[in-house]
């Protein structure tokens, strides 16, 4: 495992027990490093990336619901709300990271650690943040 898909690993655990206990981020932290060992530079990026996602959760969590129609976030499984949580940060504030190695990722950890149906659900999400967040608006009128 490559050490960007490690880090996205642990900031996606660390992301669903902030879920599951609201208890701050370097609290989490300091416990789940104590069970968990990998390079500083991979932890360094796991705990960027969780803390980008908790700083960004507000407009993440808007982005969420506008894209996953008929879902409302508390009724996602804490799993695919960690794993969107975590995608949409980086779709939105990492544009260098091309949004299909974004999106590949994240159904990754979807079929690893999610249900049968994970896996689509976050792949359709995604995209459409993906939509909004990455293409050029379309004019109406056609040049």
């Amino acid at each position: 495992m490559g050490r960007r898909t490690k880090a996205r690993e642990c900031a996606f655990q660390m992301l669903y027990q902030w879920d599951a206990t609201a208890e701050p981020l370097e609290h989490l932290a300091l416990g789940f490093w104590r069970v968990r060992s990998t390079t500083p530079e991979t932890q360094a990026r796991a705990e960027a990336l969780a803390r980008g996602t908790i700083a960004h959760s507000e407009r993440i969590d808007a982005l969420l619901v506008a894209a996953a129609r008929n879902w409302r976030l508390d009724r996602m499984a804490a799993v695919d709300r960690s794993i969107l949580r975590l995608g949409s940060y980086e779709l939105l504030a990492e544009p260098q990271t091309p949004a299909a190695v974004v999106i590949d990722e994240a159904i990754e950890l979807a079929k690893r650690f999610g249900e049968a149906d994970s896996a689509g659900f976050v792949n359709g999400v995604l995209d459409a943040i993906k939509r909004k967040l990455r293409e050029p608006a379309r004019s109406d009128e056609q040049a």
